[in-house]
């Protein structure tokens, strides 16, 4: 049985374009997304702010839910985020703090 903790996270830029992405490290994901260390959409799009987590215990759990989140329609993940999040501010205090 792993210690490890896993993350589904999604991001948002100012136009609310959204990404979707798993770690064992929030708090270092969400720096390497907002210094744009990570090549590729969210550095092109300027994707930051972190508005909506949730916390797995198992990699493959992690994994099907990412996977699940992805697949769903974009109304339906505003909906996922508006219900922990309405303002769509930037989580990134409750990881780091």
């Amino acid at each position: 049985m792993s210690a490890r903790q896993y993350y589904v996270y999604i991001l948002a830029n100012h136009s609310r374009v959204l990404y979707i992405g798993v770690t064992n490290n929030l708090t270092r994901r969400v720096y390497e997304h907002n210094h744009d260390l990570v090549p590729g959409f969210t550095r092109k799009y300027k994707i930051h702010r972190l508005v909506y987590q949730e916390h797995c215990d198992d990699v493959e759990n992690a994994i099907a839910r990412e996977k699940q989140l992805k697949n769903w329609r974009r109304d339906k993940k505003v909906a996922l985020i508006n219900r922990i999040n309405p303002e769509w501010e930037d989580l990134v205090g409750v990881v780091t703090g």
